[in-house]
Order: C-alpha cells, then sequence, then structure tokens
C-alpha cells in the first residue's frame, strides 16, 4: 500500500478518471446553487443534480471531482459528535466519480477495484477490503448483478456480503431516480476495534471495518405509488471521503491522524497554549482530557474558513446561525483549555496554508476570512459577559430557561452544566433538550428553502431555447413550445390572458446573474401585429426560457412568433450591468482585494452592488472610487467578449472573478474591460465603456454584518439625478441669500443659518418660560387643599413638555409640599398632561396612577414614576374638565 499525503491522494484520484475518460470539475460552493432545499452542499453529486434529473445537460458525461461539504445543520448534521469520534467532521472532501447515462455497474465497480488495489495507484491489500450489496426486497430485486461483476473483478464471494434498504439503496426523494448501491470496507485491523481486544467478522464492528467507498447505481425511476420503472439512461454516483481514504493509505486507526488534520491539531496546541506529553499524532486519536477539544477546533477552524470563504457569514438564521454555531463551539472549547483571548482567526490562516494548494482562492480570501472570525470572537466574549450575569440557579434548574440562554446569549451547555455542579444543584437536561427539539422543530418549518418546490414538470421534459440574444434583439420563425398558465401548461392563452410561454429560440436575456430578463413584444408570423406584451423572462429549468406575457391575440402551441427585445430598456440594463463590473473593480482597487461581490441588481433605472467590506466606505473613498469608474468610461475601453473559455483557464490564466451563489459550467463567458476588470459573465454589456455615459452613486448602506451595499445610476439615470441636484442648489441658493451654488458655499451658509436659528429658538423657549414663571407667579397662593395636601393644576398652552417639566419643578418648589397639574393644548388640538408630586406625599398619591386618570378625561392615557408622570390624549376640548377635576380625582384617591 502506498503511503501517499492527503493532496496527493486527491490529485491521484482526478488523475485516475481523467485517465477514464472524464471530466475533471471543480469542487462547486458550499452554498448550494439552485438547490433552496440544501442548507449546504453535503455530496458529491449536489452540483450535477441536475444532470442526473433531465433538466440540465453538459457537454460531457463523465466526471469527477473533489467536492468541500458540510454536514453541521438540518437532516445531515454531524456537529456534535465532532472531535469525539474517529470520522466525524464538519467539513470534509467528497471525491466523486459520475456517469451521466454513460457508462455502469460493470465499468463503475472496475474502476473502484483498480483505484484502491493496483500499486500503481493507492496499492491497497484486496484482502483488506470488503464489500456489500443491496440484498433486495419483496418490490425490488437483489442487485445480483453487481455481485457477479465484483466476482468478475476479483473479488471472492465470501467477502461479497447483502445489505438492506437502510444502507444499501439510494434515492433521491420520495420520487424519482434511486437505485441499489455498492460500499467498500476496509479493516483496519484489531487494534481498531470497537472493544479492544474482540475480534469480530465483518460487518459486526463498526470501528474496525470502515466504509471508504459507496458506488451508487440510479437505474430506477420511482414513480408517486412506489412503482419502480428502469432508467432508459442508468447513471452512476459514487462517493469516497477523502479523510477515509487518508487514514487508511497513511496507517491510522483515526482521520485526525492523518496529515490532513494534524497540521491544524499542532496549530490549535499552540494557538491555546495547552500542554501535554502526548506527541500530535497522540492527540489525534487520545482520549486525554483537552485532545478532542483540539480535534474539535482544527476540524471547526476548517469548516468556518470554508464557509465564510464561500460567502456566508455569522448571523442568527439559516446558514448563518450554523457558521456562528461551529465558530462559538471551537471557541469555547479553545476556553475549555484555557485560551480566553481570540484565537481561532488565527486558525484561519493555518488552514489557509494547508489547503492552498487545492484551493488557491484561500490565498486572496483567507484575510477578509480571519477579520470576520476575530469580530465574531470578539462578540462571543461580549455575549458570554452578558449570559453569564443572567445565569442564576433558578435558570439552571429549569430545562426551558436554560436554553433561553443558550439560544439568547449563546451560552454553551457545558459552561451551564459545569455551573450547576460547582453549585451543587441538579441541571435540568431533560427540560434543557426538549426544549431544543421544539426550537429545531420550530427552525426546521421556519428554513424558508425546505417548502419550495421544484419547476413545475411542464417546463422539465422541454428541449432548451435557443438563446440568440447575444448578437441579436430580433428573432423571427420561433416557435412555441409550450404555454402555461398557473403552473400548469395550456393549448391556448386568450386575449387579456396572462401566462408563460416557452419558444424554441429567443432574443429575450432570461433573469440569471443580477440581470433582469428583457421586455418586448411577441409579435405574429406575419410580422405586422403584436401578439403578446413580454413582461419578463426567466428560466424555470436550466435552458428553458419561459417569457411572461399577456396574450393580445390568441396564442396557441405551435404558433410560429418573431420575438422582439425593447432595445431601449436592454441597452438601459446593459449600461448598468457593464458600471457594475467597473464598479466592482474600483472597489478592489480602493478598499482591497478582501472585496467580493455579495449580489447584485440590474435593471432599467438602477444598478445595486452588494460587496464583502467591515465598515461603512468613508466619503473621501466613494468620491475615489467614482472617480476611477468614470475614468474608464470616458477611455471608452472597447469590453470583450470571450465564448467557451474552460472554466480552469477563465480563472487560473484570465485571472477572471467568479461571483458568489453563481452556478458555471465547465465552458464560461468571460467579459473583460481592457486590464481593468475580468469576470466570469453570462449578461449582456454595452460594446464599449463610452456607452455607458456616466456613473454616479446616490448611496452606501449597509445590508448585513460584514456586507455593504452601493446603488448608482448610468447614463440618463445619472442626467436626472444632476438635473434634480442642481434645482436643489439653485433653490438653497435663493433661500440663503448668495448666487453661489457650490457645496462650500451653501454648506457654510446653511450652517451660520442654523445657528442663527438654534440662537433664536433658545431665547424664545427663555421668553415663554419667563412668561409663564410670571404668569404662574402667584399660583402658589391660588393652590387649594384636600385632605391637608395642597394641589394646584394651571393650563399653560405655550410651553412643550420639556418647558412644562421644568415648571413642574418650579411649582413643587414654591409649593414645599404638594400636587402640581399642569395641561397644554397643542397645535394639533391634542392635550398634553404632566403631573408632579412632592417626595413627601408620593406614598399617598403616585403621579402615575393620577395622571393615568386624568388622560382617560382627555381620551388618552399615561404614566411614570411615582413624583413625576407625563400623558397625552386626543381631546383637548376636554383639558379645562380634565384640570378642574384634579382636586376630585384627588380625594378619591386618597379615599
Amino acid at each position: 500500500m502506498r503511503n501517499l499525503s492527503g493532496n496527493q491522494i486527491r490529485e491521484d484520484f482526478l488523475r485516475f478518471f481523467e485517465g477514464k475518460g472524464h471530466r475533471r470539475v471543480h469542487s462547486s460552493s458550499l452554498v448550494p446553487a439552485n438547490d433552496p432545499t440544501l442548507l449546504f452542499t453535503n455530496a458529491g453529486m449536489n452540483q450535477f443534480k441536475d444532470v442526473f434529473l433531465g433538466a440540465e445537460t453538459r457537454d460531457y458525461t463523465r466526471a469527477a471531482s473533489s467536492q468541500k461539504c458540510v454536514r453541521a445543520g438540518g437532516k445531515h448534521n454531524d456537529l456534535e459528535n465532532v472531535g469525539f469520534t474517529r470520522r466525524h467532521h464538519t467539513f470534509f472532501e467528497m471525491l466523486g466519480n459520475f456517469s451521466f447515462g454513460d457508462y455502469f455497474k460493470r465499468d463503475a465497480i472496475a474502476y473502484a477495484w483498480e483505484l484502491l488495489t493496483s500499486p500503481d495507484w493507492y496499492g491497497i491489500d484486496p484482502s483488506k477490503l470488503y464489500v456489500t450489496i443491496f440484498e433486495g426486497t419483496d418490490t425490488v430485486p437483489r442487485d445480483t448483478e453487481a455481485e457477479n461483476f465484483w466476482i468478475a473483478t476479483g473479488v471472492p464471494k465470501d467477502r461479497i456480503f447483502t445489505m438492506g434498504m437502510k444502507d444499501n439503496f439510494w434515492q433521491m426523494g420520495d420520487t424519482g431516480p434511486c437505485g441499489p448501491c455498492s460500499e467498500i470496507f476496509y479493516d483496519l485491523g484489531i487494534e481498531a476495534a470497537e472493544e479492544p481486544g474482540v475480534d469480530k467478522p465483518f460487518p459486526q464492528d463498526d470501528q474496525r471495518y470502515m466504509e471508504i467507498w459507496n458506488l451508487v447505481f440510479m437505474q430506477f425511476d420511482r414513480s408517486s405509488d412506489g412503482v419502480l420503472t428502469p432508467l432508459p439512461k442508468p447513471s452512476i454516483d459514487t462517493g469516497m471521503g477523502l479523510e477515509r481514504i487518508a487514514c487508511v493509505l497513511q496507517g491510522k486507526l483515526s482521520n485526525y491522524e492523518s496529515d490532513l488534520f494534524t497540521p491544524l491539531i499542532a496549530a490549535a496546541q499552540k494557538l491555546t497554549g495547552f500542554s501535554s506529553n502526548l506527541s500530535i499524532d497522540q492527540l489525534a486519536l487520545s482520549d486525554e482530557k483537552g485532545a478532542a477539544s483540539l480535534r474539535i477546533i482544527a476540524d471547526h477552524a476548517r469548516a468556518a474558513t470554508f464557509l465564510i470563504s464561500d460567502g456566508v457569514l455569522p448571523s442568527n438564521e439559516g446558514r448563518g446561525y450554523v457558521l456562528r454555531k461551529i465558530l462559538r463551539r471551537g471557541i469555547r472549547h479553545g476556553r475549555l483549555l484555557g485560551q480566553e483571548k481570540p484565537f481561532m482567526h488565527e486558525m484561519v490562516l493555518a488552514v489557509r496554508d494547508e489547503m492552498k494548494a487545492a484551493y488557491p482562492e484561500l490565498i486572496d480570501s483567507a484575510e477578509r476570512v480571519a477579520k470576520i472570525v476575530l469580530a465574531e470572537e470578539q462578540q462571543f466574549a461580549r455575549t458570554l459577559e452578558l449570559g453569564l450575569k443572567n445565569m442564576t440557579e433558578e435558570t439552571l434548574r429549569d430545562g426551558a430557561k436554560s436554553f433561553s440562554l443558550y439560544e439568547t446569549f449563546g451560552m454553551p451547555l457545558d459552561f451551564m452544566v459545569d455551573a450547576a455542579r460547582d453549585a451543587g444543584i441538579e441541571f435540568d437536561l431533560s427540560g434543557f433538550e426538549r426544549a431544543k427539539e421544539e426550537e429545531q422543530a420550530r427552525a426546521r418549518a421556519s428554513w424558508k428553502g425546505g417548502n419550495q418546490k421544484s419547476a413545475a414538470p411542464v417546463y422539465r421534459e422541454l428541449p432548451k431555447t435557443d438563446f440568440e440574444g447575444y448578437t441579436a434583439l430580433r428573432v423571427d420563425g420561433a416557435k412555441v413550445l409550450a404555454l402555461v398558465k398557473d403552473g400548469l401548461g395550456v393549448q391556448q392563452l386568450n386575449p387579456g390572458e396572462s401566462g408563460e410561454a416557452v419558444l424554441d429560440a429567443t432574443s429575450f436575456y432570461a433573469d440569471s446573474g443580477g440581470q433582469v430578463g428583457d421586455v418586448g413584444w411577441l409579435y405574429s408570423a406575419d410580422h405586422n401585429s403584436v401578439v403578446a406584451d413580454v413582461l419578463g423572462c426567466k428560466k424555470p429549468v436550466q435552458g428553458v426560457f419561459a417569457h411572461q406575457i399577456v396574450a393580445k391575440q390568441p396564442l396557441a402551441v405551435g404558433d410560429t412568433v418573431d420575438t422582439v427585445v425593447n432595445g431601449e430598456v436592454r441597452n438601459a440594463v446593459m449600461r448598468n450591468h457593464t458600471g457594475t463590473h467597473l464598479l466592482h473593480a474600483a472597489l478592489r482597487q480602493v478598499l482591497g482585494t478582501h472585496v467580493k461581490q455579495a449580489g447584485s441588481l440590474n435593471d432599467p433605472n438602477r444598478l445595486r452592488f452588494d460587496f464583502s467590506h467591515f465598515a461603512g466606505v468613508a466619503d473621501e473613498e466613494l468620491a475615489e472610487v467614482e472617480s476611477i469608474v468614470n475614468a474608464q468610461v470616458l477611455a471608452n475601453t472597447p469590453v470583450e467578449t470571450l465564448v467557451d473559455v474552460p472554466i480552469d483557464q477563465a480563472i487560473h490564466d484570465l485571472g477572471a472573478t467568479a461571483l458568489f451563489g453563481e452556478k458555471y459550467g465547465d465552458l464560461v463567458r468571460v467579459v473583460r474591460i481592457g486590464g481593468f476588470s475580468t469576470e466570469l459573465c453570462g449578461g449582456t454589456h454595452t460594446a464599449a465603456t463610452g456607452e455607458i455615459g456616466l456613473l454616479k452613486l446616490v448611496g452606501e448602506s449597509a445590508v448585513a454584518s460584514g456586507t455593504r451595499r452601493i446603488e448608482a445610476v448610468t447614463g440618463t439615470g445619472s442626467l436626472g439625478l444632476f438635473r434634480r441636484d442642481a434645482d436643489v442648489a439653485r433653490v438653497a441658493s435663493s433661500m440663503v441669500g448668495t448666487g453661489e451654488v457650490s457645496a462650500d458655499t451653501l454648506r457654510s451658509k446653511l450652517a451660520a443659518q442654523e445657528e442663527e436659528m438654534k440662537k433664536l429658538r433658545r431665547e424664545l423657549e427663555q421668553m415663554r418660560m419667563k412668561s409663564a414663571s410670571a404668569a404662574t407667579a402667584g399660583a402658589a397662593s391660588s393652590a387649594v387643599e384636600v385632605s391637608g395636601i395642597k394641589v394646584l393644576s394651571q393650563r399653560v398652552d405655550a410651553l412643550d413638555k420639556s418647558q412644562m417639566r421644568n415648571l413642574v419643578d418650579e411649582l413643587r418648589s414654591k409649593l414645599g409640599s404638594g400636587i402640581v397639574v399642569l395641561g397644554a393644548a397643542t397645535p394639533e388640538a391634542k392635550a398634553t398632561l404632566i403631573v408632579g408630586v412632592t417626595k413627601d406625599l408620593t406614598s399617598k398619591i403616585q403621579a402615575g396612577k393620577l395622571v393615568g386618570l386624568l388622560a382617560a378625561k382627555v381620551g388618552g392615557k399615561g404614566g411614570g414614576r411615582p413624583d413625576l408622570a407625563e400623558a397625552g390624549g386626543p381631546d383637548a376640548s376636554a383639558l379645562d374638565s380634565a384640570l378642574a377635576s384634579a382636586p376630585e380625582v384627588i380625594a378619591s384617591l386618597l379615599a
């Protein structure tokens, strides 16, 4: 058996299958594209799902990949086991080979056995391997075919075992593609046995016999009534965990002992300051206290680094919430090792150093990722500080309350269990778990992707639409392939009816890549009359263009129409889309290469660009970005589009930027603007930057933690904005009395006038207070007595609330001991009441109760402190009677 590094194992796998005619396909993002039902990419086949379903075709029928995967949320959740078992991970790499209707069982089995056992490749001793096949059921036959192929390959029959539906039958969902599996297991030896020294035969020891490769044979289509029909083109989907095969080839018992983890465990030990007499290899396997924490930190650092690099940010919902849990679990285990200062952000750099050969994008993203992790570490430290203040004995005894602490403050369960033990009380673990299960059920129900349906079946069987809109705004003689109304196929749309039309060819661009779909018209076959208005265009299934239409004439399946795009709207969209590319490049120049696009919208009226950045962009930086963009516009640089470029060449040779959340094939379009900007993009663009006219930034704001948004206009939109700004400047200039319209002059004039206004307002307030004080100078003598308590009520319409409060304090001082009730009518005919009670009387009369009773008389309510309270009501006409009733109301409260 060859002792290979993790990097070499990955490369040999891909090279082996390239030699068997497979296309090497890059790992897709951990954020699944076009699959709202998945929280994270969790298998190699995810990026090929539409191919297996027949909704997408590619220019190859064989593929091999090493896919980044995360299993830490939803159905596939390994989080709590990570670090405490030999094989569980949050982040892992899945090596896979795939056949889309090409080869089937015979070749899949032969390829797997050759790669594993050939001395030229992995060189594993065949006597250490076992194979399983599907045993069959009453409705699904035993997979004897696979068994015969294994025997023909050289596997002894006594090493082939049958398994049931749970282990050896795979299905994508309740309906659709499914089929039996064959799994390959490796015998790690008796030293790996779950019971030390107990020699159990296969398959009775899960620790000793490790599954290393699963071959899925997609050969049936399951209908809604459970009937299995053989697929016309059966396919292959296999998966082999890189971490597991590395464990095998490097002669280890645990995945954590492989070179994929030991450098990270060493980094974790150094950064946490954890001391141990054990070597790194021993810590990777040991049950010694602290060893599991090091493994958890190593694993979670990998997951967090790749998730953030792929665009996920810590938050309190969805993917961001799972990322936050992973980070905080890693931080908590650092604290268990004695490290209370931030350290996880430095683990990001360790992950980069180990993984950059296979994932060179980490070289650019690691610094940005580290900053995000550091911010999360600092926030969690504050969270723990707050949580500890709220962790009482009562909380620890009540599982629901302790779970609330866990959810609200992120207080780790271990912390609470330890605190309860230290306090000598029993922690309510069952109540905690019950509350956790209820919350998980709510979370599953609220996961917005979970209930989304895939495209209507009517679209799935349709051929791809021939898109000719890159070079033409009009396509004549397009055939109507399907009409859809309310999700169902119809044969005809009548005048006035809305629906969707799928054509065999079109000039209409469909919503994608942040660019909105085209609008325009469908013309009759005689080219003279409008058959339908096109309000937009989308792709419900990859390659199928659905035109959102309102029929003007009867339109039937099989009709021939001309597609005519509104050129004015298309040009406006193109100006904004090309402007977005320039903006992206300029932001990276000014703010740094950590800037990554996080979303965009290009419609006819504006462009919106979301990007990764940690702070608000300063006015000076925005001005610099705007200047750089418009310099490119004035240069009138040609916009070059390269078609059908291999994705490897586009990214590595041309330096093209790939955008987060987008799904790319193996051949891509590259939009290049001189040496200034190069991006993968399927959108439509101007021929040269000068066609943009001018780009004007109109706003910058925060979208989420670590994500900013810029909005801008181009072309005639810029002209309209400049005209509006000029009008505002002229009006402002006339108001401040100067012919100058420069911003500095206006700013200076307006600041001076504002200062003058503040001065006048202060003087007016002083005059009002003097007037009110004068009017109430003798008011104290007019106070009435209620049960020996002096009561003074007065109407003071000229004062606002602040002035009324000051007057209450003044009158209370004059009374010495008593109650003051002031009322005022606002210009809107509403009533304001303020009650003040001297401190010596608050045990008898509370201002809050009194003002509430008086407020009811003006149709309102209020409250406040025992010595001062406020209220309001909509009926100022009842204010005098409310004030007059104050003595009576006080008497009732004293009774």
